[in-house]
């Protein structure tokens, strides 16, 4: 119980220095512009039209709401970062306790390291994450429209508990989940990439003979952890779409959203507009050419 308060605080405390940083990303996800480009140089010195970046972002925002603006949308993400830990805690629990009935009634337990050991192990991670996700998506969705809301200058959305009501008697119960499944396929997979790929490094490239084995275990998780992010970031670009898409607000509709009946709509808009990265890195946003933004819908070159 100990780890688990631990484990809520320091999620907690992590939340709070973040959300900003979330928030742009959100707004940048969505399409919101509403900074000129810039000219400037790139990592090889060459000149090129750059959109704002974080902190120019950031200065825009606190310009118009103040610095406490940029922490919209803190207390749903709060909720969902509690009870999403607690959830996650609860079922891994669970799994580990069903994990070890098992093995003690009928099979060997599998060697630590080995390919078994670390499916078993993803698997029970799996459930939980997936728990946890599904418990907390609700609050996610009213996270993201509170950040969307910015664009528009709506206050549609304004508390936790106002939030749920209106989520409830616009959309119903559905509402709630809109955006789950490209959220869950995305974390699913970003997990078996990352535990894999450190399996088969661990397992073939790193000698256990060597100094700081341990150290270097850890890295190679990090890193991979890394490459399964980048790799599955269009499901969570898909996912934010989706959970703001025709809500009601001038951030889920046209220009900056296209009305999609089903997730899968989505990705093949954003794969046609080549935006599948759109808000993946927020520094060095090079201007894409012959985009249309809606910061007052021209063509930038």
């Amino acid at each position: 119980m100990a780890d688990t308060c631990g484990q809520v605080l320091l999620g907690s405390g992590l939340t709070v220095l973040s959300h900003p940083l979330m928030y742009i990303k959100v707004l940048v996800q969505v399409g919101h512009e509403p900074l000129p480009p810039s000219l400037g140089r790139n990592l090889f010195g060459r000149q090129v039209y750059q959109l704002p970046g974080l902190f120019a972002y950031a200065k825009h925002i606190i310009k118009i709401d103040g610095k406490a603006g940029l922490f919209n949308g803190l207390a749903p993400r709060l909720c969902a970062g509690t009870i999403g830990t607690l959830v996650h805690s609860r079922v891994l629990q669970r799994c580990q306790d069903a994990g070890k009935y098992e093995v003690s009634g009928t099979s060997q337990k599998a060697e630590e390291g080995s390919l078994q050991h670390v499916v078993n192990e993803t698997t029970k991670e799996m459930i939980a994450r997936s728990c946890a996700t599904i418990v907390t998506h609700p609050f996610h969705v009213i996270t993201l429209r509170c950040m969307v809301q910015f664009i528009g200058r709506e206050t549609k959305y304004s508390g936790v508990f106002d939030s749920i009501v209106t989520v409830y008697k616009n959309e119903g119960v559905l509402g709630f989940f809109a955006g789950l499944i490209p959220r869950l396929l995305g974390d699913v997979l970003s997990l078996w990439i990352c535990n894999m790929l450190a399996h088969l490094i661990n397992t073939y490239a790193i000698d256990d003979s060597m100094s700081h084995t341990g150290e270097i275990k850890n890295c190679s998780q990090a890193v991979t952890g890394f490459f399964a992010s980048m790799l599955t970031y269009p499901f969570v670009l898909v996912s934010n779409l989706m959970a703001v898409n025709d809500c009601g607000l001038a951030g889920g509709l046209p220009p900056y959203a296209s009305i999609y009946p089903t997730w899968v709509d989505c990705w093949r808009h954003l794969s046609l507009e080549g935006n599948m990265s759109r808000g993946n890195s927020l520094f060095f946003r090079k201007l894409p050419v012959g985009k249309t933004y809606a910061i007052d819908q021209k063509r930038f070159f």
